[in-house]
């Protein structure tokens, strides 16, 4: 599975889940549930990595998915004590009252069951089980052929030689300078004056004792206890095994499933600790015992947490997960030794059955309030623990499962988003996706499951990993992560469309489009808000039209790239006849933007762009009326360009029937030149919007346009006029009738002839001047006789 992959298997999961919403045990399943399948994506990327050896994956980016992949198996481990109701359950007195000889395994349970929080740390604590990476190096030393078997030949060798057993050779290598060799076998043997076993023994006993924590540590007590009886030291199972509470189903009257009551033997027997309280006791001595060495202090201490016995277990812990596993354990322990010492009639544990209330200590006597708010202090002091080894506290993981563990999930949210609006994140950091992606599928699980989460901080979040997948090229996801901001989710999935590369043809778009109503989206609201949002981002760029009027007599320069957004930005509308009232709308923006700065080819690339069934629309009347203006002036523009072309090719040397066919043709395109350009300057071109005198944007630009074009066009068709007279003679007559058009004062063509730039009314007397004169070519002294003849 590439990165690709898992982003697209993680969208997956989640149209899955959303599916199935209705149905929370589905969405919590401990198999198949969102969560797990989360997880399971996750993990499968590490394993696809570490079989990809050309794979460019940094350390940081394993480290990451891995702990996001841990994560979600915390959330799968206490969200559904938190979402589902709890089975009733009698309580530890009611069970005592019943029965005073209920196991404490059977009081330890009613216990947990009775403390929301309790079970929850519990499934913590077996959760930082289960996430404990044990390395083949911490399976311990291997089996061994007996029990201190070197330190026994040894011992057996000085009395056959008659030593005393202090260090010597004996062909296994000196001993340490001074040390003495113990003259016993029992395990106490070596605290006694400091003696000491031979050196492949303690070499032998030291990797023991460090799997063995290993093993207690990663919660594999079976294996723990399997080692110390390959390892021939029994008396070490016995000590591990201790942990274990006292249980007896046959005497049990505690609720039962039908799994455990066809368990006959397990049933009959009883098994664990009867005299628990006695083990701990031993257990905390030898965790505080100096004498002992640290992983051998810290073993005693994880088989029998307490905050007596925390400083020596948190010398093991080397990493953030082992200071939170301690702590858990403690609390746990704690507790639970607690409120069993507030029963009352419980044969075991001895002095349990004349424990009376005034000898329960104000400890013992706290609230579950009270013992609540001293959990989440204790936890919260993990947040700046220093560690060792792996991330730190505050790695943004760490972060996130101290405050799932404390039910903190909206202060979580909140402290991400408001870290994502300062920027404190960057996001070309290896870890950034990971998270990103971890905290969107949080808010969108919260969602799924009824969990309330701070919307505007879901919204960040979710806005940022949107940014994720589009740097991710994940186009075909982006609709459906859009779709759960919301009202917001209109204007986010605009905003991407908006983003599309100019590259990108206009099917690619149609495509993306529609994968906003696949995702429940209002598909023409995403159409009308993309393109608005694409002419807003290219007009913030594009210089307005204002100033000197342009010069059609220098070569227009190639499209920007923000003007070919503008051409593009009308795509959007297109796709259905139900956005056409905008098309039309935003096509006359458009049109009006580019005619203004004389961006004459443009325009028309925009025209030709548009749908044939805008020129249907008859409403809105002015934007309608505006539209068929536009395409008026192009019909008449390109009438003029065709003749103009036309008069490029003309050629003298061509044969007489040729040039017949052209001249025809040539002709043809004149009068259709003439009459289009005419009627356009006779039939008010964009005046009844011009004389509405509002004094806004669209006037000033509908002006600016008039002010341009149609001094051109009249130039223009004047130019065409009188070159065309030696072939056309009548044209000379045109030209010389087109000037009572533009004094004509119904038309008021004169006023579109700017003073200051432009064409100035000047410019087009001197080429009337120049026809008049051309009037006196055929001969006599009257200009204007071609007029009459």
């Amino acid at each position: 599975m590439s990165s690709i992959g898992l982003y697209a298997s993680c969208a997956q999961a989640l149209a899955l889940a959303q599916a199935k919403k209705d149905d929370l045990v589905a969405i919590l399943d401990p198999e198949h549930g969102f969560a797990p399948k989360l997880r399971q994506i996750c993990r499968e990327q590490l394993a696809d990595f570490e079989t990809d050896v050309g794979a460019s994956v940094s350390t940081e980016e394993i480290e990451a998915l891995k702990l996001e992949s841990d994560t979600w198996g915390l959330l799968q481990a206490i969200m559904p004590l938190r979402k589902m109701s709890p089975p009733s359950y009698p309580s530890a007195q009611t069970l005592l009252t019943q029965n005073p000889y209920t196991p404490t395994a059977s009081l330890a349970n009613a216990i947990l069951q009775s403390s929301t929080l309790l079970q929850e740390l519990v499934v913590v604590r077996e959760w930082l089980h289960e996430t404990c990476v044990v390395p083949q190096s911490g399976l311990g030393p291997g089996a061994t052929t007996g029990y201190w078997t070197l330190t026994k030949n040894r011992i057996m060798q000085g009395v056959r030689m008659g030593g005393s057993g202090t260090g010597v050779d004996g062909g296994k290598g000196k001993e340490r300078e001074g040390a003495v060799l113990v003259s016993e076998l029992d395990p106490d043997a070596p605290l006694r004056d400091s003696k000491t076993l031979d050196t492949e023994d303690a070499a032998y006993d030291k990797a023991l004792v460090q799997a063995l924590y290993t093993l207690v540590r990663a919660g594999r007590l079976e294996e723990a206890i399997e080692l110390c009886r390959k390892a021939n030291q029994p008396w070490r199972a016995a000590s591990i095994r201790g942990s274990l509470l006292f249980q007896w189903g046959a005497i049990s009257t505690e609720p039962r499933d039908e799994d455990a009551m066809d368990e006959g033997d397990e049933h009959d027997s009883w098994r664990g600790n009867q005299k628990r309280k006695l083990w701990k006791s031993t257990c905390t001595r030898a965790a505080l015992n100096s004498n002992l060495s640290i992983a051998e202090r810290a073993l005693y201490a994880a088989l029998a947490p307490s905050p007596k016995t925390l400083l020596p277990l948190k010398e093991a812990c080397h990493t953030w997960s082992d200071h939170l596993w301690a702590q858990v354990s403690v609390i746990c322990e704690e507790k639970e030794s607690a409120e069993l010492g507030k029963l009352k009639g419980s044969f075991w544990e001895g002095s349990l059955g004349s424990t009376s209330a005034n000898d329960v200590t104000p400890r013992l006597r706290q609230t579950e309030t009270e013992w609540e708010q001293e959990v989440v202090k204790s936890l919260s002091g993990l947040s700046s623990i220093a560690v060792e080894q792996g991330p730190v506290a505050d790695s943004p993981y760490h972060s996130c499962q101290l405050y799932i563990i404390l039910d903190q999930l909206d202060s979580l949210l909140e402290k991400f988003a408001d870290g994502l609006q300062r920027g404190d994140y960057d996001p070309t950091l290896p870890e950034y996706p990971s998270m990103t992606r971890f905290l969107a599928h949080l808010c969108l699980f919260l969602q799924i499951i009824d969990v309330s989460s701070p919307p505007l901080a879901t919204q960040t979040i979710l806005e940022a990993y949107l940014q994720v997948l589009e740097a991710a090229g994940q186009r075909d996801l982006i609709a459906m992560y859009a779709g759960a901001l919301g009202d917001n989710a209109v204007e986010r999935y605009a905003m991407f469309l908006t983003s599309l590369e100019l590259s990108t043809d206009i099917q690619e778009r149609k495509l993306a489009l529609m994968r906003a109503m696949e995702h429940g989206l209002d598909m023409e609201r995403v159409a009308i808000v993309t393109a608005e949002r694409t002419i807003e981002k290219a007009f913030s760029e594009l210089p307005p039209a204002k100033g000197p009027l342009p010069n059609f007599l220098e070569s227009p320069p190639p499209p920007s790239e923000m003007e070919q957004l503008l051409v593009r930005s009308i795509e959007w509308t297109t796709f259905t006849e139900t956005t056409y009232d905008t098309t039309l709308e935003q096509a006359n923006v458009i049109l009006r933007y580019f005619l203004a700065v004389g961006r004459v080819k443009i325009a028309k690339t925009v025209l030709d762009m548009l749908p044939r069934g805008l020129s249907s629309m008859r409403e809105p009347e002015d934007r309608a009326m505006e539209y068929m203006h536009y395409k008026q002036f192009f019909i008449v523009w390109e009438a003029v360009e065709r003749v103009i072309q036309s008069q490029s090719v003309e050629v003298s040397h061509i044969d007489k029937e040729s040039r017949l066919a052209w001249l025809e043709d040539y002709r043809t395109l004149v009068d259709q030149a003439r009459e289009q350009a005419v009627k356009l300057l006779t039939t008010e071109w964009l005046v009844s919007d011009v004389e509405k005198g509002n004094g806004d944007r669209r006037r000033r630009e509908l002006i600016r346009i008039r002010q341009i074009y149609i001094p051109e066009l009249i130039i223009r068709l004047h130019t065409i006029l009188f070159v065309s007279r030696t072939l056309i003679p009548d044209n000379l007559k045109y030209a010389l009738t087109l000037p009572n058009v533009v004094a004509d004062s119904r038309y008021k063509l004169y006023d579109d002839f700017t003073p200051s730039d432009g064409r100035r009314l000047g410019d087009y007397l001197d080429v009337v001047r120049e026809a008049v004169l051309g009037g006196l070519e055929g001969g006599g002294s009257d200009p204007f006789r071609v007029l009459y003849v």
